[in-house]
């Protein structure tokens, strides 16, 4: 079976103590019920969970819809984004299947970043190497007016920002992203071709202009 593997690296740092965190819980496990609904997520989504404060930790790795449980989070400490960007390329070269003249591999991954500041590390290696992932679709969401947006559109063309990171905010999000897997998960169900579609952002959610 040909996973599409989705990737949700997670800003969890100090400034996303309170309101925004316990949106970001609520959202992943809004997103998770959406998905349990959805037969072509079931049949090739599988979701991994990285989260990066002054530390990064795979919390959790690919896992199929089915068996997924939104993790607990817990807000604390700097914004390590660009040792957020080097575990996710790592996590991706251990557990994604390549193809190979024998076999079809995994579909090109999904990576959605959130993050709500600056990176307090140095992030050039991390981006240098998310840069030379062949990744499917990126999406980067500056969740409120801290959130350094330059940083992310070197990573994507696909930049979202939230005016605020509050509950009604995130929760858009999050129903964007189950959308987009949705979307992404049918696609390669019923054309075969990795998945670089995304559905409209909802009001709430602005793209951000070069």
């Amino acid at each position: 079976m040909r996973r599409l593997p989705v990737y949700l690296v997670l800003d969890v740092s100090g400034s996303m103590s309170g309101e925004p965190i316990e949106a970001v819980k609520n959202g992943a496990q809004m997103m998770h019920s959406a998905l349990r609904k959805d037969p072509y997520a079931l049949e090739s989504a599988f979701i991994s969970v990285i989260t990066f404060a002054s530390e990064v930790k795979q919390i959790v790795p690919l896992t199929e819809v089915a068996q997924f449980q939104p993790p607990a989070l817990q807000a604390g400490g700097g914004t390590a984004l660009g040792a957020a960007l080097e575990k996710v390329v790592e996590c991706a070269n251990r557990e994604i299947v390549k193809s190979t003249r024998e076999q079809k591999g995994d579909w090109k991954p999904l990576v959605f970043i959130m993050t709500d500041g600056s990176p307090t590390d140095d992030p050039e290696k991390g981006i240098a190497a998310f840069q030379s992932y062949k990744w499917g679709t990126v999406v980067a969401c500056a969740a409120g007016a801290g959130a350094d947006k330059t940083i992310l559109q070197r990573l994507t063309e696909n930049v979202v920002t939230l005016d605020t990171a509050d509950t009604a905010t995130i929760a858009a999000f999050f129903k964007w992203v189950s959308s987009s897997i949705s979307t992404s998960s049918k696609k390669v169900d019923e054309q075969g071709g990795d998945a670089n579609e995304l559905p409209p952002p909802p009001p709430e959610i602005n793209l951000a202009k070069p």
